[in-house]
């Protein structure tokens, strides 16, 4: 068998995939699997008794015909060693042969995909005149979020609260370049009253008990939550008027939950077919509460592999049509 091509992350960045292309592909894939083409299995996951954890999500598609596969482990004692906390890698394989197709750089492609996630439900969850982002961690996906949210709405504003310092200059810089007015907060709560949209992304390590309120959003805002409610008062979680998840199947077997299941509206996949609503009125508080979600990863890495080998796999043979 030939060598299977991996993606790095620079090669990714050449493709020059869009936000807007990652949201298109999705919200057709999403449509897909009302369709029966397209599959995902639930998450899987192991925590070990030192602290690591390992995932793995799994989804495939007949178009393109493709078996997507991604495996991570987050680590904290990894910046000791020089590392990112996460590291993992993303298996392509033909959907119909089971042939190896390529392998992606999964740290690159999360940072991508995930707030594509997030786009497509804060566009039907957020008022369209959303000009005050606030983000709740500044990492890798806050920057990221940044950049996906300029696609989509009006900004002038941003404020940041964070656990580290560098990382809040680092965003505060991304965001002083993209001619937006930066807020530097002294607490959560400073960053989220009157913000239109609240981006939280706390990283699982290290822990922090929860430090955010749901009270504190002014009437019309939205919260895209990406961090499994870790730093969320669930018991606050009332004060939403909506609440989207991502995936209701995979959320009837966890045995913490997202939220109140009486207080979830739908899923993602609910939200983009018209099953449940999206903003009902311009004074609703909503929110997309997600772990992660499977169809993120099919919908980039189909988009990438096909974008880098068009119908070949560089050196390996394959049908017309495939992954």
């Amino acid at each position: 068998m030939a060598k299977v091509p991996f993606l790095s992350g620079t090669a990714i960045d050449a493709l020059a995939i869009t936000g807007r292309d990652v949201m298109d592909m999705i919200e057709e894939l999403l449509a897909r699997r009302d369709r029966g083409t397209v599959w995902w299995a639930d998450k899987s996951m192991i925590r070990t008794p030192d602290g690591r954890y390992m995932m793995s999500v799994m989804a495939a598609a007949d178009d393109p015909a493709c078996l997507v596969v991604k495996s991570l482990i987050v680590n904290d004692r990894n910046g000791a060693r020089g590392l990112p906390a996460l590291n993992g890698l993303i298996m392509v394989l033909d959907g119909d042969t089971g042939v190896p197709v390529a392998t992606l750089d999964a740290n690159r492609v999360t940072e991508l995909r995930t707030p594509a996630l997030s786009c497509v439900a804060a566009l039907r969850l957020c008022r369209p005149d959303t000009s005050i982002a606030a983000f709740v961690g500044c990492g890798v996906q806050a920057r990221s979020h940044l950049d996906a949210y300029m696609e989509l709405f009006p900004l002038h504003t941003i404020r940041l609260f964070g656990r580290g310092r560098p990382n809040i200059d680092r965003l505060a810089r991304l965001g002083r370049d993209r001619g937006l007015g930066v807020e530097i907060c002294d607490s959560p709560r400073q960053a989220v009253e009157g913000a239109d949209i609240v981006t939280s992304t706390i990283t699982l390590y290290p822990p922090v008990p929860p430090f955010l309120d749901a009270g504190w959003l002014k009437p019309g805002a939205c919260a895209v939550i990406t961090d499994s409610s870790l730093p969320w008062f669930r018991e606050t979680f009332g004060a939403f008027d909506r609440i989207i998840i991502d995936d209701m199947q995979q959320e009837a077997g966890m045995a913490k939950k997202l939220a109140d299941p009486d207080m979830v509206s739908g899923d993602l996949a609910d939200l983009v077919a018209g099953r449940t609503g999206g903003r009902g009125s311009p004074e609703e508080r909503t929110a997309f509460n997600f772990r992660s979600h499977p169809v993120g990863d099919l919908a980039f890495a189909a988009l990438a592999v096909t974008r880098a080998f068009g119908n070949s796999r560089g050196a390996m043979d394959r049908s017309p049509g495939t992954c």
